[in-house]
Parts: structure tokens; sequence; C-alpha cells
């Protein structure tokens, strides 16, 4: 069976302090049943190194929110991969929504910076997802394969093992709306299909496929029961210690 993996990003949100005070809560919340979980938090870059040190004996596991593919250079405002390591992340967003549309990533850029990743020792959560122009046009399969397609691009079925697939429908962050279980269950189902289609029927059952998109605790614990949903990724609702506990509880 796949574990459930939860994941909280954080956004531009937290400062030192805040961070130190959402992580106690988190910490001092969590028992023993979350061990059937992966959980992950994403703070922004100035809190990864002290949130490192926070979460070294919990359940807790460390991830970014982005990264440049490049090991150094002349990159003004970037991170690299091993930057990233050496403050204690396990993991890294790669191609959210936001990175996409705000800050021009395309596919091909998002595939090398998953590449980076994965030879750095670090597990992307790999984001696809479309918009509601692309929903309401009916061609939701379509862009989310081609995202699949392109941002896998070279990446073995060894690799595949360390990637998690985020769908997040660009129309469901941070708007208040959410697919409905139906609605992610079909994409998510698809994902796997494509991932069948392009690697295996093993690669395809072991895949790691979160959702993300206004996830909530009145409707975590409908979106985490369907058989294709192995998580989620949290945005808004990770930002408060007794929301994302209830949705890592409804895993």
């Amino acid at each position: 069976m796949r574990r459930k993996v939860i994941a909280g990003n954080w956004k531009m949100f937290n400062d030192i302090n805040e961070s130190q005070n959402l992580i106690s809560k988190l910490i001092s919340g969590l028992n023993s049943e979350t061990l059937k979980n992966e959980i992950i938090i994403c703070p922004p870059f100035t809190s990864l190194s002290e949130a490192h040190k926070l979460i070294q004996n919990s359940v807790i596991k460390l991830g970014a929110q982005n990264l440049y593919f490049e090991d150094s250079g002349a990159f003004t405002g970037e991170v690299s991969a091993r930057m990233l390591k050496s403050v204690g992340c396990e993991y890294v967003i790669i191609g959210h929504s936001e990175r996409r549309t705000i800050f021009k990533e395309d596919d091909d850029l998002i595939n090398k910076k998953i590449k980076k990743a994965l030879s750095a020792g670090l597990k992307p959560i790999f984001c696809i997802g479309e918009t509601l122009e692309e929903r309401e046009s009916g061609v939701t399969k379509n862009v989310v394969e081609k995202q699949l397609n392109l941002g896998l691009n070279s990446i073995t079925e060894d690799n595949l093992e360390r990637i998690i697939i985020a769908y997040e429908p660009v129309w469901a962050i941070g708007t208040g709306k959410t697919a409905t279980p139906e609605q992610a269950q079909e994409v998510h189902e698809f994902i796997r299909s494509v991932i069948e289609s392009k690697y295996s029927a093993q690669a395809a059952k072991v895949l790691i496929i979160q959702y993300g998109g206004s996830v909530k605790p009145d409707n975590a614990a409908a979106l985490l029961s369907q058989k294709d949903i192995d998580g989620a990724l949290v945005g808004g609702a990770c930002l408060k210690a007794e929301s994302f506990i209830q949705i890592i509880m409804a895993a």
C-alpha cells in the first residue's frame, strides 16, 4: 500500500520567530498515529536552517520551495540543490503553478530542476495542473499529460521512484475552490495511466500522487479517501498548526 504524504507549502509567509512558533506547535500536537504518514514542511529559504534544527527529533521532514539547476555561479537570488542539502532538506517543490505563472518557468526549465534535484539526492515534489480556462475548454488531460511528459523527459524509472507528483488545478489554489473528490480522483487516475504507458505498471502502482488546491480540514478526508490520491500539498491551511494537524490526521 502506498503511504500518505502530507506536505505544507508555507510560500512567502513566516519569519524566523513565526517559523519557530509554528514548528513548536506542530511537534507538540503530533502523536504516534502520524508515524503512518510522511509529513513534510516547506518553509521559506530564510527559515530552513532553523527549521531543520527544530525538527531533528520529530517525525517531520524538511523541504524547500524551489531551487536552481546550476551548482553555483552568478545567479543572483537563486539557491542551489547543494545549498538546500547543506541545511537539511530532503524534498523540494518544483514546478508549482505560481512559479509557472508568476515567474514564467516553462517545462524545459522544470525538467532541468528535477534532474538537478535528483542528482543532488533531493526528492522532487513535481507540480502539475491546469488553469480554469483549460478545464472549461475540456483540455485538462492534454495539459496534464504534456506537463508530465516534458517535466519527466529523460527521467529513468529508478529515479521516478524518488519523485512525488502533486496534481494542483491552478483554479483551486488559494481561491477557496476545490476540485470535488471525484474530479480530483479522475485526474489522479489519469496521471497514473500516463505513468504506466510511459514507464510500467509497477512504476504507476507505487507512484505517490498528492492533491493540492485549497485542501482544508473539512474536505481532507473526502479527498484522501480516493484510491489514487496519496496525500496532499497544503497551502494556506498549513500555516496554522491546528488545521495542518487535522489534515494530517485525516490521512
